[in-house]
């Protein structure tokens, strides 16, 4: 494996397949809530497994952390829900500014990252310090594993409240942090998760892990994303097959999270990206051996 740094990104080969590009410095429109992600990601195959701004959500961008209400900002990008008059346009999309990487790291099979940002909102408020940190891991046998975390402490005088659309009245719309957009040809693929459970039914469920399969355009083959918490979370996913592929183990699906002045939110997600079709046999023992 190796790390490369450009002006505005890192690249994570694995021989000579770029298997994940870390966009730090973004360049885009206030109003899609510029902030780090990850595009493209590829398995081992070099079939890519993320969607780069579709033209339905200009900010959705590959794999990335969000916030989708935090006391009446927005850190996801586009309009934003309000109870009794639906999605409008606001002046409250803020950002994520990359500030500096603590540590750079890739050896004995893994890569390091770790990273210091800044949330700000559209007024130029600085609300949030954050600590973030991947680990690229874990390839063998046509997969690979990212373990994302995250430390977000708030800055603020006041408590910041996180919730998401459903929190603020909209059905089902439950979607905060980490954030995976599927590529197009992922629409309608298959949503697996324990206890024989799966489909869009898991929308708004608890469950330790959830798994995406995919089918790619132009070549013959298939993709796993195999998405898995740490015990005790409070995940209720956010998982969709149709109109489009997208999973989010949301923190405030249904109840809003408060975080006081002072304190920090830590967070933890481990998705496995596999290069072909995973039958459910092979995905729940995957699960189960996962380790934090």
């Amino acid at each position: 494996m190796r790390l490369e740094h450009t002006a505005d990104a890192l690249r994570v080969l694995a021989g000579d397949v770029e298997i994940l590009r870390y966009v730090h410095t973004p360049h885009m429109d206030p109003f899609e809530g510029p902030k780090p992600y990850m595009h493209p990601v590829r398995t081992l195959a070099g079939d890519v497994v993320t969607a780069y701004r579709p033209h339905d959500h200009r900010w959705h961008k590959g794999i990335q952390m969000t916030a989708s209400h935090v006391s009446g900002e927005n850190f996801w990008g586009g309009g934003t829900y309000v109870r009794g008059k639906g999605y409008v346009d606001l002046p409250n999309v803020g950002t994520m500014r990359h500030e500096e990487f603590t540590e750079l790291a890739c050896g004995d099979g893994r890569v390091l990252v770790a990273e210091r940002l800044t949330w700000h909102t559209q007024a130029g408020e600085h609300w949030i310090d954050e600590n973030r940190a991947f680990t690229v891991h874990g390839v063998a046998d046509g997969a690979w594993t990212l373990t994302f975390t995250t430390s977000l402490r708030n800055v603020r005088d006041e408590p910041l409240v996180f919730g998401s659309p459903t929190t603020n009245g909209r059905e089902l719309a439950g979607y905060t942090g980490l954030f995976w957009r599927g590529p197009r040809s992922f629409t309608g693929g298959d949503i697996i998760a324990p206890d024989g459970r799966g489909g869009e039914e898991m929308m708004g469920r608890p469950a330790p892990w959830l798994a995406f399969v995919g089918r790619h355009d132009e070549v013959d083959r298939a993709s796993t994303l195999l998405f898995v918490d740490p015990p005790g979370a409070r995940t209720r996913w956010f998982v969709r097959s149709e109109p489009f592929a997208a999973v989010n183990p949301s923190f405030a699906f249904f109840d809003e999270l408060v975080l006081e002045p002072g304190d920090t939110l830590d967070l933890a997600h481990r998705v496995v990206v596999a290069d072909t079709a995973w039958e459910r046999d092979r995905i729940e023992a995957h699960a189960k051996e996962q380790t934090w």
